[in-house]
């Protein structure tokens, strides 16, 4: 959310944000589904029951299948985070000069 807010200024920047948003969401949900997914028919194995491993290997599924959203997601946001750096910092030298006694000085700053 912080960084939405300091992206607002950018347009381009806050949209490709947004979309890096949605994957991480998407992401997280799939990922956290398929480790219930996982832990459920481990739980039932230990506490001695029979286990239903097609649900596991359902939940590895999902896990497997949030990697590309994840992925995405990083991409997303480090592009999104370079479109607003290369408006925000650009190189801007200043040159200032002073006058002093019988002399002069020169300062280039970055």
């Amino acid at each position: 959310k912080q960084v939405l807010h300091i992206l607002g200024d950018d347009p381009l920047a806050y949209a490709e944000f947004k979309k890096a948003r949605t994957n991480s969401t998407v992401a997280g949900l799939m990922g956290f589904i398929g480790g219930g997914m996982i832990a459920v028919p481990i739980g039932t194995a230990i506490v001695g029951g029979q286990p239903e491993w097609g649900l596991a290997v359902g939940g590895a599924a999902l896990i497997i299948a949030s990697i590309p959203f994840n992925k995405s997601y990083k991409r997303h946001a480090k592009g999104a985070v370079d479109t607003y750096n290369k408006k925000h910092t650009a190189f801007r030298p200043r040159a200032e000069y002073f006058l002093s006694g019988i002399g002069a000085r020169l300062i280039v700053r970055f």
